[in-house]
This record gives C-alpha cells, sequence and structure tokens, in this order.
C-alpha cells in the first residue's frame, strides 16, 4: 500500500522544498558547513522559526501548527533531501520535552524557541558510547544542575539547554559567561558536537513520573525524526546517482545502461520506497494509533539507518573514482546517515525495542 498525503500535507511539502531550493540550496550551505564555527546559518533558523516549522506538530494553543506527525515527518523528509546543516532535529526534540513539561520556565523557553530567539538543544548523554538507556549522574537540585554532559549537537552556540538529571528534566539558560564546551571531531560536517561541563542556575521542569514520560516521548520523536530525515537523504542521494549514471559514458554509452549497474540502482529505490512505507506508517501511528507508535517508530528507525547507509553507500561507488571527492556531494549524505544512526536512537536499540514490542 503507497501512502499519499492529503492536499494539507502536499502543500506543506511543496513549501519546505521551494523555502530550501531559495535559501538553502546544498552550494550555498557546503560553505556554511565546512568553515563556519556554529555549523549553521542563524538567520536562516530564524526564517524556519518564522514559517512555524519547530512545531509543526505542536497544537496551536502552544505556538504549533497543528499539522501532527505526518507533518513533522514532511519537514524532516524534505530537510533530508537538502542535506540542512544546523540543529533542526535537536529543536523539534527540545521543543516535545518542554511541551511535555510544566511551569512559566518551560512555557517561557518553548515559546522563544518556538519564535526563533532560541536555538535550545538537548543535553542527555553522560558516556563514551553516547547511550541514552545509562543511568545519569548530572545532579539537577537547589536551582542548579551539576555534571558532565557529552556529544551535546551544537552544544558551544546554544541559548539554552533541556538538561536531564537524577531528578528529572531541567532548562538552563545561556550564563552570561558562556558554556564550559569542549569542541568534538565529527565525521559529519552539518554536525558540531561538543562535551559541556555544567555547574549553572537552572529551572527542573519536570520531576518523577512526568519526566520519565517526557524523556521517553522525546526518545520516540527523535527516532521517528531521525527515521524521516534519513528517507530524504537516501531520495536524494538517489536522484543525484541516476542523473550521475545517464550523464557518464563508458565505450560511448551511458553507465546507467550496463545492467549491473541497473540492478544495484533498483537496489537502492527497493530499500527507498520501504523506508518511505515505514516513516509515512510510523507517522500515521503517532498521530491516530498511539499503541502501534512503539514498535512502528522503532521499526521505522532501524530500517532506515541500514538502508540509508546502504544507498548513500552505493551513491559513492556508482560515481567511481570521483566518489569520494571533495566537490562531489554523495560524502555528504553518507556522513549524515551515519550521525543519524549512530544518535537519536542507535539501530541495536531500536531493533530490541521491536523485538520487546513483538513479546520476543
Amino acid at each position: 500500500m503507497r501512502f499519499e498525503l492529503d492536499e494539507e500535507h502536499a502543500l506543506l511539502k511543496q513549501s519546505v522544498r521551494d523555502f530550501l531550493a531559495k535559501e538553502a540550496a546544498l552550494d550555498q550551505m557546503r560553505p556554511v558547513m565546512e568553515e563556519n564555527p556554529e555549523g549553521y546559518p542563524p538567520a536562516l533558523y530564524r526564517q524556519i522559526a518564522e514559517l512555524g516549522y519547530p512545531g509543526v506538530w505542536l497544537p496551536e494553543s502552544r505556538g504549533g501548527a497543528e499539522m501532527g506527525h505526518v507533518g513533522l515527518a514532511v519537514v524532516l523528509h524534505e530537510m533530508g533531501r537538502s542535506a540542512l546543516p544546523g540543529p533542526f532535529l535537536d529543536l523539534v526534540i527540545a521543543a516535545e520535552l518542554l511541551y511535555q513539561a510544566s511551569g512559566d520556565d518551560a512555557a517561557h523557553a518553548l515559546a522563544g524557541l518556538l519564535a526563533g530567539d532560541t536555538i535550545a538543544v538537548v543535553a542527555h548523554a553522560e558516556n563514551a558510547a553516547g547511550r541514552s538507556s545509562d543511568p545519569l549522574h548530572t545532579r539537577g537540585s537547589g536551582g542548579r544542575v551539576l555534571g558532565r554532559k557529552r556529544f551535546v549537537p551544537f552544544g558551544a552556540s546554544a541559548d539554552g539547554l533541556v538538561v536531564t538529571t537524577r531528578e528529572g528534566i531541567a532548562w538552563v539558560a545561556r550564563p552570561a559567561d558562556g558554556w564550559n564546551a569542549t569542541a568534538l571531531r565529527s565525521l559529519d560536517h552539518a554536525q558540531r558536537l561538543v562535551d559541556l561541563d555544567l555547574d549553572h542556575a537552572a529551572a527542573l521542569v519536570a520531576e518523577g513520573d512526568a519526566a520519565r514520560r517526557a524523556w521517553a516521548r522525546a526518545q520516540q520523536l527523535g527516532a521517528f525524526g531521525a527515521a524521516a530525515w534519513l528517507l530524504g537523504g537516501m531520495e536524494r542521494a538517489l536522484e543525484i546517482t541516476l542523473d550521475y549514471l545517464k550523464e557518464r559514458q563508458a565505450f560511448g554509452v551511458p553507465i546507467g545502461s550496463f545492467q549491473a549497474l541497473q540492478h544495484r540502482a533498483a537496489d537502492m529505490m527497493l530499500r527507498t520506497e520501504s523506508s518511505r512505507a515505514a516513516v509515512y506508517r510510523a507517522a500515521w501511528a503517532l498521530d491516530a494509533a498511539p499503541d502501534e507508535a512503539p514498535l512502528l517508530v522503532a521499526t521505522a528507525k532501524a530500517y532506515a539507518g541500514e538502508a540509508a547507509r546502504y544507498v548513500c553507500g552505493q551513491a559513492i561507488q556508482l560515481h567511481g573514482g570521483v566518489g569520494f571527492t571533495w566537490e562531489y556531494d554523495p560524502h555528504l549524505f553518507f556522513k549524515r546517515t551515519k550521525t543519524l544512526e549512530q544518535f537519536y536512537g542507535v539501530t541495536g536499540d531500536q531493533l530490541e525495542a521491536v523485538l520487546q514490542a513483538r513479546g520476543l
């Protein structure tokens, strides 16, 4: 069965694509990825906020666009196609945590994020593996947070952090003297990761069971968002590769006429289309059948991660000798895939979640 977008979501898809083609074309973004310490253009992210994309799934009463998780999938799908640099997915996860939290501090932080005044990201991992399931050591009490967080995306330039602690979830505004951040090297040019040493004033915005529910929900949304982004990346990598197979000639004919390469391109398309089905089925479940969502989201993330790695890897190989060169684009999609596979719910954890959901 092929999932089709309704008119509202189809219009959203076209508007996002048109906006990104005009304001965030890959040739415009590559210098930002490669040379800008922040890793993204803040002015572009203010435009993105003005269009309502960071809260596209949230209710209008909280500043969102109320277009559901299908709408969120559409936005992330298109951003994956454009290899958009920066913390958009991290903003989405932070927005979900702040939405699930309570109190004036969380409400004010969410409003700033959705308005484009605040870049807020989540600080969670505390070990070298970056796993989200290990016990936390960061403390959040007495109006402060104390601890060390690892692999914080765009943490050095963030205006605020949503921090997971042993006591719950805390909101930390950027101190006047900035963060104590240690930059980490990353394969992915669209990413900036840092380790953060925290000893800052903070507001605890969710505690106990409420914090655990909010974090579980944010993890699910992160896995879903990463799957949608992976879909966009592999889809665009496939398109770039098909164009190259039509243009590149060997022995006087396009190399796309060679049957062996056609078979490989067909495998790439099969995995892309299967990922599309998994992602949009998960989006539907998040909106209409929440009891089915854990299994379907885990399935989408696990499948899309492996599929994107294959498709983007094949894109490099089918470009031949130029596939690894800096001037061509396939390596950007492959490197982004590696980040999205490792973070936002590593593939092994998602497969384990699938087995548990099936009672195995």
